[in-house]
């Protein structure tokens, strides 16, 4: 309920979307829970959070944010590099917030710590259209399979 996230949450709510959350039991606070929420899943660990909305998610979309928000990412990015995840990481780059992580792993990346191949994991725009677009195309091109089930990859 607080944050960008509760922002998020609320304005979707009052726009007649349907908005899932889950949370960690220890952070199940009146102040940090969002009690106005179409469905809300209390789970025994940020592990569990994780792992519970990657099952639910057809896709990740990172909003600017903190160390949670990156650590969320970096998580969904390794494991759809490791293949224990199938669906797409999309970062919005809102007014180049990210602009300085994406310089970062581009240094990485000519480093030799990030293969070329696996920095086209993260799919990057600037423009929530143009976001959702390439979310879009990555899923008409997304085997039948994926696109009728998306709870196939972490089973």
């Amino acid at each position: 309920h607080v944050g960008l996230m509760g922002a998020l949450a609320d304005e979707a709510l009052a726009h007649g979307g349907r908005v899932v959350g889950v949370i960690p039991e220890h952070l199940m606070r009146p102040e940090v829970a969002h009690q106005g929420l179409t469905e809300l899943t209390i789970v025994d660990s940020m592990h569990t959070r994780k792992q519970t909305m990657a099952l639910r998610s057809d896709a990740f979309i990172v909003l600017p944010g903190g160390f949670g928000t990156l650590e969320e990412m970096f998580e969904m990015v390794t494991w759809l590099q490791l293949r224990l995840q199938d669906k797409p990481v999309a970062l919005l780059n809102v007014a180049g917030y990210f602009d300085s992580l994406l310089q970062f792993l581009e240094h990485a990346a000519s480093e030799g710590l990030i293969r070329r191949e696996h920095q086209g994991l993260l799919l990057v725009e600037r423009a929530p259209a143009q976001l959702l677009a390439r979310l879009a195309a990555y899923w008409a091109q997304a085997p039948v399979a994926l696109r009728a089930d998306s709870d196939t990859s972490l089973g």
